[in-house]
């Protein structure tokens, strides 16, 4: 099994979502995170003072998915989060030892 962590815009989520329930994946984990990049944040002006927003907000998805399966995903994602300009992101993939459902017990591939 494989996770995909991937860190993108706020506004592609509707996107890779749909992205990944046209290849039927379920489940995934969505967490609002601040950070930067090479883009490293802006400069913005309030109340005619110019200050600096060095931490930008972005999306950060979490899913577990089948060794086989990697491939397929990574492209959907990486092609649905895309916009051609910095800051679209990143994605990370780890090696899962081990998945259980806690409601059954049931292990590995059919914990998913």
């Amino acid at each position: 099994m494989k996770k995909i962590e991937a860190i993108i815009q706020p506004f592609k989520l509707d996107e890779v979502k749909r992205a990944m329930q046209e290849l039927g994946i379920e489940g995934m984990t969505i967490s609002e995170v601040r950070g930067h990049g090479r883009q490293k944040g802006h400069t913005e002006v309030y109340r005619g003072q110019e200050y600096s927003v060095d931490l930008l907000p972005k999306l950060k998805l979490e899913m577990i998915i089948p060794h086989s399966r990697s491939e397929q995903v990574i492209k959907a994602l990486s092609g649905a989060a895309r916009t051609g300009k910095i800051g679209d992101g990143k994605i990370f993939v780890y090696e899962v030892a081990e998945a259980i459902r806690i409601r059954n017990d049931e292990r590995g591939e059919a914990a998913l």
